[in-house]
């Protein structure tokens, strides 16, 4: 099965929406063992591990500019292609996992209107684990040229928190930023019956770049 097109990355990075609660208190206890530091062996000490640390959350949380790929389906979330699953109604449900290392926020996979955004409580495995299927998650459903399409944004043993970005009855464009799942986790897309995966088990995803379908 042939790789996806992709198209480079626009310049430029920002950081998530939503990262503030992890990353404000990390980056000001890092500002303040820097300051104390030049005074202390023992603030030198803590500076060490909370700069690195700040310095993570930046890595973890930025949100850089895309090119978004010209095609029906893209995908909605960096990762790997965990699973491709045809599902019992005809679709085919294609399950991207994103490691802590990942780009956390996740893109709407075609232009359309958000027609439900649903949160469901759950536990917080590993999003690898067989287990994950009954993991805190958050429902999306898009109303696009090809009928209903679902998405699921899926809370793992580190991610422990989603933070959607759009409300229900938004109209988002392709490669729309949506939502956010703190550190990583996996995103499932179902794709229509009829519609053919052009990507496979174990190929990396770039949200807004790789095409999912094909012609």
């Amino acid at each position: 099965m042939p790789h996806s097109q992709t198209s480079a990355p626009r310049r430029g990075v920002r950081l998530a929406r939503g990262a503030s609660p992890w990353l404000l208190p990390t980056v000001a206890t890092a500002a303040l063992s820097l300051a104390r530091a030049r005074r202390s062996g023992r603030w030198a000490a803590v500076a060490v591990p909370t700069t690195a640390l700040a310095a993570g959350m930046l890595w973890f949380f930025r949100d850089p500019e895309r090119e978004i790929t010209q095609g029906r389906v893209i995908s909605p979330a960096d990762g790997v292609v965990q699973s491709i699953m045809p599902w019992k109604d005809g679709r085919t449900r294609v399950a991207i996992f994103m490691s802590p290392l990942n780009v956390h926020v996740n893109r709407a996979p075609l232009a359309g209107t958000v027609t439900s955004v649903e949160h469901i409580p759950g536990g917080f495995v590993p999003a690898f684990n067989k287990e994950s299927e009954n993991n805190e998650r958050v429902v999306w459903h898009f109303d696009t040229e090809l009928g209903d399409i679902e998405m699921v944004q899926i809370a793992g043993a580190v991610a422990r928190r989603i933070v959607p970005y759009v409300p229900e009855g938004t109209k988002v464009e392709q490669g729309e930023r949506v939502g956010l799942i703190r550190f990583g986790s996996r995103v499932d897309l179902y794709l229509p019956e009829g519609v053919d995966v052009a990507v496979e088990v174990g190929q990396p995803t770039i949200a807004g770049v790789t095409r999912l379908d094909r012609d």
